[in-house]
């Protein structure tokens, strides 16, 4: 069986940077629900449960209120989408002024910051920003291989 780390909080590095944390899904559920339900506001519960900051409850907070349990779940692959989705989501909050984040509710996105990086790919490179980029090493050309063989062949 293969070794997976357990899903922890923020823990400093030597070096003093910060790495991102995966919350599991009934941790997410357990704050929001003690969150809505109690009497503990943001500040409250993230200090009680020794989080960083306010932002990862406030948006578990806002998912859940908009598509329930399913927005706490984490995607386990990724999804690739359209050039047309990538478009007509940039467009929507151009268009409208709406935030990342009622842009990303608006599309069914658990992720705002997907958005963020399409606006901008947007603004900088037009619809071909939005294009997916090749995965990998890219491939030798033809002209190299050629060269090769003929050292090779010395």
């Amino acid at each position: 069986m293969r070794y997976r780390p357990p899903k922890v909080r923020v823990k400093n590095l030597i070096f003093g940077g910060v790495f991102m944390v995966k919350y599991s899904e009934e941790f997410k559920v357990k704050l929001v629900t003690e969150y809505l339900y109690g009497n503990l506001g943001y500040k409250s519960l993230t200090k009680k449960y020794n989080m960083p900051s306010t932002s990862p409850l406030k948006n578990w907070v806002r998912s859940y209120k908009v598509q329930g349990v399913d927005g706490l779940k984490r995607r386990n692959t990724k999804k690739e989408y359209s050039v047309q989705f990538k478009l007509d989501a940039v467009q929507f909050m151009l268009e409208t002024g709406a935030s990342y984040l009622e842009t990303a509710v608006q599309f069914n996105l658990n992720n705002h910051s997907m958005i963020q990086r399409w606006l901008k790919a947007f603004r900088d490179q037009g619809i071909e920003g939005l294009k997916p980029r090749p995965k990998g090493k890219p491939s030798m050309s033809k002209k190299i291989n050629k060269q090769k063989k003929k050292k090779r062949r010395s």
